[in-house]
C-alpha cells in the first residue's frame, strides 16, 4: 500500500467493517420477524451469548447504550439512585439517559482508573431515609473506556457482588469490551452469570460486527426488557442478517483481541519515547490515552496526524485517544509509529 494513501483509523474499534467470512454468514442467515420471535438467527445469537456467560436469556439490541439503558430501567424505579464511577459510559456518554429514561439520580464515585471496590461503594449506599433516593443499582464498566482500557478480574468483582447482595442492590455490567478483559484475565465468562444481574455485551467494537449488543440476564429480566426495548423503538424485524454477524464475531474474533492489545503496547512504547508526550496511561488492552505537552493542543495534533493518514480523537484539552482493532494491520501500525516520530 502506498504510504501517501494509507489510512490508519485509530478513532475507535467501532470503525471496523465486516470481512468476507462475516459477510457470507450475514447473506446466508435464516431470518424472520423478531418481534414475533420468529427470527431463527436472532434467537440463536441470544442463546449463544447467554450460554457463554452462564445466563438464562439474552436480548439483541441495536446498541450498547440501549442495552445499558434498558437494564437501568429494569433495575430501578423513579426516585432511586444508580452508583457508578464518574467516568462511566452510562453516565458520560449515553445522553443523560438515566435521568430521561429511568427518572433516577446518580451517585458518582472516583475509582482507580474507573474501577470501583466495596470500600469505595459502601459509604455511598444511602440509608433508608425519605430525604435520600433509594440506592438500588451498582454499574461496573469492563473494560473502562476513560480508564485507558483498564479491567476488573473476577476476584475484584466478587466482593462487590457480595456487598450488593448484603445491601439489596442489583449489579449490572456495562461489558462493552468485556472480551478484551477476559482474554487478559483468562477468567471463565460463565462465572460472570453468578455475579451480575445484567450484562451488556457489545458486538460492534473489538469483535467487529457492524452493529448490535446483547443484554443478558434472567428470563424474568429479559421479558421485562423486551417491553422496554419496544417502547424505545428497538423492536427488530428481519434482524437475523445482523445477528449472523454477531454469531460469526463470537465464534471467530475473541482470541484475536490479543493482537489488538499487542499493537496498543507498541504504541504505548513509542509514545513514551516522544519528547512532546508528557504521560501515557498504562495500556492494559486496546485503548491508548496520552497527554501532550503545553506546546501542542489536542485539536491541532489530531489535524496534523490526519494530514498524514492517521485518524484519532481528542480526549480532553491535552489528551488524545488511540484504539486498536481488527482493521488496523501491522503496516498501518508502523505508519502510525513513523508519523508520530516525525512530529516535534
Amino acid at each position: 500500500m502506498d504510504e501517501k494513501r494509507m489510512i490508519a483509523d485509530l478513532r475507535s474499534d467501532t470503525v471496523t467493517r465486516p470481512g468476507a467470512g462475516m459477510l457470507d454468514a450475514m447473506m446466508s442467515a435464516k431470518v424472520g420477524d423478531d418481534v414475533f420471535g420468529e427470527d431463527e438467527t436472532v434467537n440463536s445469537l441470544e442463546r449463544k451469548a447467554a450460554d457463554i456467560f452462564g445466563m438464562e436469556a439474552g436480548l439483541f439490541c441495536p446498541s450498547g447504550t440501549m442495552t445499558n439503558q434498558i437494564a437501568i430501567k429494569c433495575f430501578t424505579n423513579p426516585l432511586e439512585e444508580v452508583i457508578c464511577d464518574e467516568t462511566a459510559h452510562v453516565y458520560r456518554y449515553e445522553g443523560g439517559g438515566i435521568a430521561f429514561n429511568s427518572s433516577a439520580s446518580v451517585r458518582l464515585l472516583y475509582g482507580d482508573r474507573g474501577r470501583l471496590n466495596p470500600e469505595l461503594i459502601e459509604p455511598h449506599i444511602n440509608p433508608d431515609n425519605i430525604h435520600y433516593p433509594k440506592s438500588s443499582l451498582v454499574v461496573l464498566e469492563n473494560t473502562v473506556n476513560r480508564g485507558g482500557g483498564s479491567y476488573y478480574t473476577r476476584d475484584q468483582i466478587e466482593p462487590i457482588y457480595h456487598l450488593c447482595r448484603l445491601k439489596g442492590l442489583s449489579l449490572h455490567l456495562d461489558g462493552a469490551r468485556v472480551f478484551n478483559a477476559l482474554v487478559e484475565t483468562e477468567d471463565d465468562p460463565k462465572d460472570y452469570g453468578d455475579l451480575f444481574d445484567g450484562i451488556s455485551v457489545c458486538l460492534s467494537k473489538g469483535l467487529g460486527a457492524p452493529v448490535g449488543s446483547v443484554l443478558l440476564g434472567s428470563n424474568e429480566l429479559i421479558q421485562k426488557a423486551k417491553r422496554v426495548r419496544k417502547v424505545l423503538g428497538g423492536g427488530w424485524r428481519q434482524a437475523g442478517f445482523l445477528a449472523a454477524a454477531g454469531i460469526y464475531a463470537l465464534d471467530n474474533n475473541i482470541e484475536r483481541l490479543k493482537e489488538d492489545h499487542k499493537r496498543a503496547k507498541v504504541l504505548e512504547d513509542t509514545l513514551k519515547s516522544l519528547s512532546y508526550v508528557t504521560s501515557v496511561m498504562p495500556v492494559d488492552t486496546n485503548i491508548v490515552i496520552f497527554e501532550l505537552d503545553s506546546h501542542h493542543q489536542s485539536e491541532e495534533f489530531v489535524e496534523t496526524l490526519a494530514h498524514s493518514g492517521v485518524k484519532c480523537n481528542t480526549f480532553g484539552k491535552q489528551m488524545i485517544r488511540f484504539v486498536t482493532h481488527l482493521d488496523l494491520n501491522d503496516s498501518m501500525l508502523e505508519h502510525t509509529v513513523q508519523t508520530l516520530k516525525k512530529i516535534h
